[in-house]
């Protein structure tokens, strides 16, 4: 990753699809990160162009570089508390979108597969039944392509790199991901095709249940051959 080449996108600047006065939720595109990088290349972010414009917001929690879709983030303190723990106790209700590399021939299913820490290829993870911590994925095939599936992805845990292993483990691996898939699927997409369509949480301020949804850029398989 150190010669990683980090040009995020610009326009538009910030995408926001909801704001109040508790929290702001904006269609992350892939390839910026969601806070910044350790070094001042990597500094913009979206957590940083937020805080241009409110600087006393907060993370609440994070999409992968190359992961586009709905991110959530707290403008008061309060808010951020509420939020924080809806995640950690998985109290949220998160759909994704991937297009996978083959014909996933069950219409539907659970991975439960435990992930870990790749030590000796940071910042990557793995696969690991001895002392992986346990992951869960349900999922649903929507459509076929020519090489593809387009499938809908439910995460019960929320591991780093979690989706992209658990599609790795059942043998089809996303399109574009230069992290794990094999040249073929890396090849049949200029990114990373995993997006973060929906999610559900509860108000922070209201108690009432929301959910903030974003359209999917990948639905038609396109450029397959």
């Amino acid at each position: 990753m150190n010669d990683f080449d980090y040009k995020p996108p610009t326009d538009p600047w910030l995408d926001t699809i909801y704001k109040d006065k508790d929290m702001i939720v904006f269609n992350k595109p892939a390839g910026i990160l969601s806070v910044p990088g350790r070094d001042i290349e990597r500094h913009d972010s979206i957590y940083s162009r937020l805080l241009e414009l409110h600087p006393n917001s907060h993370t609440v929690h994070r999409l992968d570089l190359a992961t586009s879709g709905v991110i959530i983030f707290a403008l008061k303190k309060e808010a951020e508390r509420a939020l924080k723990i809806q995640f950690q106790e998985r109290e949220t209700k998160k759909i994704y979108y991937a297009r996978v590399l083959g014909h996933v021939p069950q219409p539907q299913g659970c991975i439960d597969v435990p992930l870990s820490k790749d030590k000796e290829n940071p910042p990557k993870h793995k696969v690991d039944f001895e002392s992986g911590k346990a992951c869960k994925t349900f999922y649903e095939v929507v459509s076929y392509g020519k090489q593809s599936t387009l499938i809908k992805l439910m995460p019960v845990t929320g591991r780093t790199h979690q989706l992209r292993l658990h599609m790795m483990a059942m043998g089809y691996p996303i399109l574009g991901d230069d992290f794990y898939a094999e040249p073929l699927a890396l090849s049949l997409s200029p990114r990373l095709l995993l997006h973060a369509s929906e999610i559900s949480i509860k108000h922070p301020y209201t108690k009432k249940m929301v959910c903030f949804k974003t359209d999917v850029p990948f639905l038609e398989a396109i450029g397959e051959q």
